[in-house]
């Protein structure tokens, strides 16, 4: 019995120690404890793990903290996607913890902090992650310090990044024992060192300004399995042409956007592991290299963006592809291979937009259920759309514009679309009702077709949509009221279709509106001044309609508007002088073809603050509300160069003014010339009178100006030669006068443009101007018409010829009259006068012959 109760004792004495010891394991020492609070005062979501940090806990057991059993150190901090927010300071508590091996800061918002150096004082540091957590600036060398680190990624969104000389040398040469090194979108803005980590498995330096020649080493990292180089345009990769040490293990592979020389070569057969491989806007030429049809466990094979060829059936050996994107090439052929393929069950994505693909889509094509992406825009395909689409039980987005379909569109078993572009087809029909089941539905493209019957009100349940696209159909009845409620809409496109009734929309406050086009229907009535509510607006066009109203002032709210359209419509009264119109960001304004009255308003002119820009200057192209969106483009019919131009997209320089066809009054402000970034300005038939401004010689960029049908008076201004860029000058039906300026751009003009101005003369009227060179010469006073102009001509000839006709006879009698006094010795004061008098009449002859003679 004692032998048992020492056992037990002895027993209980070991759990005892035990208990004590394990408790102890776990125990966070008070230090790092207090340092964590301290952290977690950084500004926090609701969702945030960090709420549940709390000093009555072992912070060993806290959301993210592991600590070591032994010690009780905080060893791993893992704070990923916990919406943290606000400054990173180097004082921060978080770097009292010396000894983290792990630490994962990404997905939060530093607001663009620094990288501290200290983060180089984390010795034993084995993973580093500080991605899309909004640092910016230099990335501190004291980072390739952590000679221990395994993983390190810092990856951004966009610029803000960036190495200092040589450091991104240092880093690789520093961290040797580096497995995974991420840096998306960091500028390095170096070449790729010959010395690095012998055991890297994941080299990601996309997007990162790399220059020079890739070393080939890369590709023999024997542990290499995944390698992204895409869009370093700078750095040039050429690929071994033997085996490649990597061949085994290499299982991505994403060298698109950059300069690879020859064709991809025989080595690529060993890559037999391969399950992505992503080679786009190569430039790669010719057909399929042949090494590929041996990658048979490839997933994903991306080849767009090159000028490849020959036909495509041969990828369907592929049995394990799930995406495969081969669009903006130069394929060929028909997809009939489509209807007896059984290999496609994986298939998810499938793009062949942009090639050569002609005839219909097969009908009988099955196996690929899950198929969720369908691109095969810009191709020649025709006939009608197989059900098959439409019966994609998991579709997604489809996309099957710019080709020749034809038929109905049919409805939708999908519940998962976010887009369908079935634009620029011949499409017929109703607007399918399936499109209000989907909940997620963001895209519906369906303009350019001939669709008939009304819009739906229960279009607007649709809560996520951003571009709604019906334009140019044959869509009748009256605009459905709750179109301006829909607070996410950022394009509303109606245009050309037969729509009636008035614009009794109510656009709430708070809309997102970017685009809004009702041009080309048949609306009447007024512009609803609900339209100030549209803060975001860039694009306003409501032309080719029955609007009767006086010009909507208000629009002057909308900051940013850049394109307003008012043309052909019944708009009528004048536009007001006023210091209140802003309008700072317009670039196009057309009032045309409406019964606008009064001055011309300096206010507007004044406040085109956009265009007071020389765009050109910049070096770069932008187009106006593209930028918003992928699938969307603007098209504008404007007037211009004296013909009605289609622009199917508009450029942030394509600055025009076109006031044409009212009934303007007044004279042309001088103010238009501070305008210079003017391509076209038409302000053709109206009654504008005076001088044409010597102001606008100021617009160096001019493209045409219109002021024909109009009351102009006085001479083209000679400066406006300086004008080298203008093609199309319209000036006929005026009442200019003088001499047509020599030089440059107007050598090019013709008699039309001048045509209508009976007091203009010179090339290229058949009226001749007179002078050597184009200079101007005396012009007949304003007011006196051809045949008044000849006649006095005419009538001054004969009168200078009788006078000279009289000083001839006086001039004989006045000699003989000399001669007799000499003979009879005449007093010589008398002599003296006659030979003045002789003298005065000589000089005047000389001088009228002159006149005569120009």
């Amino acid at each position: 019995m004692g032998y048992v109760k020492l056992v037990f004792l002895m027993l209980f004495s070991l759990l005892c120690q035990l208990a004590f010891c394990s408790s102890l394991s776990h125990l966070c020492l008070k230090d790092q404890a207090l340092a964590l609070l301290q952290f977690k005062h950084i500004t926090i979501d609701a969702y945030s793990t960090l709420l549940s940090w709390n000093k009555s806990i072992d912070c060993c057991s806290w959301d993210g903290v592991h600590c070591d059993e032994m010690t009780g150190q905080v060893t791993e901090l893992n704070l990923a996607d916990n919406g943290l927010q606000g400054k990173f300071h180097s004082n921060s508590s978080l770097f009292k913890l010396s000894n983290l091996k792990r630490l994962d800061l990404s997905n939060n918002d530093f607001s663009r902090s620094y990288i501290s150096p200290k983060f180089g004082e984390f010795s034993s540091l084995t993973h580093l992650d500080l991605s899309y957590s909004n640092f910016t600036g230099l990335i501190p060398v004291e980072i390739s310090y952590l000679s221990k680190l395994h993983v390190l990624s810092i990856q951004i969104f966009s610029d803000g990044l960036r190495f200092g000389p040589h450091n991104f040398e240092l880093l690789l040469k520093n961290l040797t024992q580096l497995r995974e090194l991420n840096l998306r979108y960091v500028d390095i803005s170096s070449a790729i060192p010959l010395n690095f980590s012998s055991y890297l498995t994941a080299l990601w330096l996309p997007s990162t300004q790399l220059y020079g020649v890739l070393p080939e080493r890369v590709f023999h990292l024997s542990n290499l399995e995944s390698l992204n180089l895409l869009e370093n345009p700078q750095l040039t990769v050429r690929f071994p042409t033997t085996k490649w040490n990597s061949s085994a293990s290499l299982m991505e592979l994403y060298i698109s956007g950059v300069n690879i020389t020859g064709r991809i070569p025989e080595s690529f057969g060993h890559l037999t592991s391969l399950l992505t491989l992503t080679i786009a806007s190569c430039n790669r030429l010719g057909s399929i290299p042949k090494p590929l049809w041996n990658l048979t466990n490839i997933e994903e094979l991306n080849l767009g963006d090159n000028h490849l060829e020959g036909p495509i059936s041969d990828f369907f050996r592929f049995g394990k592809l799930w995406s495969l994107s081969l669009g903006n090439n130069n394929f060929d052929g028909k997809l009939e291979f489509l209807s007896f393929n059984r290999s496609l069950t994986l298939l998810e994505t499938l793009d062949f937009s942009s090639n050569l693909l002609t005839g219909p889509i097969p009908s009988n094509v099955s196996g690929m259920q899950n198929l969720q992406v369908l691109y095969l825009s810009s191709n020649q395909l025709n006939g009608t759309i197989p059900s098959w689409i439409f019966s994609l039980p998991s579709l997604e987005w489809l996309d099957l514009s710019d080709n020749h379909f034809s038929g109905n569109i049919q409805e939708f078993k999908s519940k998962t679309l976010h887009q369908v572009s079935l634009k620029q087809n011949q499409l017929q029909g109703p607007i399918p009702k399936s499109f209000l089941n989907q909940r997620d539905l963001y895209y519906i493209l369906l303009s350019h077709n001939n669709l008939s019957g009304e819009i739906a009100s229960t279009t607007c349940n649709l809560t996520k949509l951003l571009v709604l696209d019906l334009g140019s159909n044959n869509l009748e009845g009256t605009i459905p009221l709750c179109l301006g409620e829909m607070s996410g809409l950022l394009v509303l496109d109606l245009s050309n279709n037969s729509l009636s009734g008035t614009i009794n929309t109510t656009f709430s406050i708070g809309n997102e509106l970017v685009v809004l086009k009702f041009d080309g229907n048949k609306l009447e009535g007024k512009v609803p001044q609900s339209l100030i509510n549209c803060k975001s607006l860039e694009v306003l066009d409501l032309g080719n309609n029955e609007l009767n109203d006086t010009f909507p002032k208000w629009l002057r709210a909308l900051p940013d508007l850049m394109i307003l359209r008012l043309r052909s419509n019944k708009f009528f009264g004048p536009i007001k002088d006023s210091s209140t119109y802003k309008f700072a960001r317009i670039q196009m304004i057309d009032l045309s073809s409406n019964g606008f009255s009064g001055d011309l308003p300096m206010s507007l002119f004044e406040n085109f603050e956009a265009m007071k820009i020389n765009g050109e200057k910049s070096g770069t192209r932008q187009y106006v509300a593209d930028m918003h969106f992928v699938y969307y483009t603007n098209s504008y019919i404007v007037t211009t160069k004296g013909l009605d131009l289609e622009l199917p997209r508009v450029l942030t320089t394509n600055i025009i003014i076109d006031l044409s066809k009212n009934r303007f009054e007044g004279h042309i402000p001088s103010i238009i010339g501070d305008l210079i970034g003017l391509r076209a300005l038409n302000l053709s038939h109206n009654v504008l009178e005076g001088d044409i401004p010597v102001s606008l010689h100021q617009l160096s960029v001019l493209e045409s100006l219109d002021l024909s049908s109009n009351k102009i008076s006085g001479e083209i201004p000679q400066q406006l030669v300086s004008l080298t860029s203008l093609e199309v000058l319209n000036l006929s039906h005026n009442h200019l006068v003088g001499c047509i300026p020599k030089g440059k751009q107007f050598d090019t003009f013709e008699n039309s443009s001048y045509q209508g101005n009976d007091g203009l003369r010179g090339l290229p009227l058949s009226k001749d101007c007179g002078g050597d060179k184009g200079v101007p010469q005396a012009t007949t006073p304003f007011g006196l018409d051809q045949e008044e102009e000849e006649e006095e001509g005419d009538s001054a000839i004969i009168s200078w010829q009788a006078v000279l006709m009289g000083y001839g006879c006086g001039l004989v009698i006045g000699l003989s009259i000399i001669y007799i006094m000499l003979s009879t010795q005449y007093p010589t004061w008398f002599s003296r006068m006659d030979v003045e008098l002789e003298h005065k009449i000589l000089k005047r002859m000389k001088k009228h012959k002159k006149r005569i003679s120009v």
